[in-house]
């Protein structure tokens, strides 16, 4: 008998996300590196879990969840404001640049948005805040 998703399976899979337009966004596909998801972690949003429970290994679903519960809503909290003399020739403050910001909590992905004379605007939100995912997932093993 096959396994099922749990509230506190551990599972394998490939997640590939698509845009609202049906652009691809990302895939674990590309470089052929499954996600591990431990289910009731917290990790994903409860509405993400909901969409695996129930599936089977080997079984594949698509389903699309809306900003909120995919990656969040753009929060303001997240765009900071950079002086320029922060950025040098190795990591320039170019619009469309993704800087890595090293913290105490580890390091923190953010987009270069704006340069506005000596501020460079950065926002840290996730690339895919604010918008609508669709997801296709397929199980691989489930633990």
């Amino acid at each position: 008998m096959s396994k099922v998703i749990k509230e506190n399976s551990n599972i394998i899979v490939h997640i590939t996300m698509k845009l609202s337009d049906g652009s691809a966004a990302d895939s674990t596909k590309v470089n052929n590196k499954p996600a591990k998801i431990i289910m009731g972690d917290q990790s994903i949003s409860p509405a993400f879990e909901a969409n695996l429970l129930g599936l089977k290994e080997g079984e594949s679903k698509e389903f699309s969840l809306k900003s909120a519960d995919a990656f969040g809503d753009k929060n303001p909290d997240n765009i900071h404001y950079v002086d320029i003399t922060k950025f040098d020739s190795e990591t320039p403050a170019k619009v469309g640049s993704i800087i890595t910001f090293t913290q105490p909590g580890g390091e923190l992905p953010g987009m270069i948005t704006d340069v506005s004379g000596t501020s460079v605007t950065v926002d840290f939100n996730h690339p895919l805040a604010g918008q609508d995912v669709t997801f296709v997932i397929d199980v691989i093993e489930i633990q």
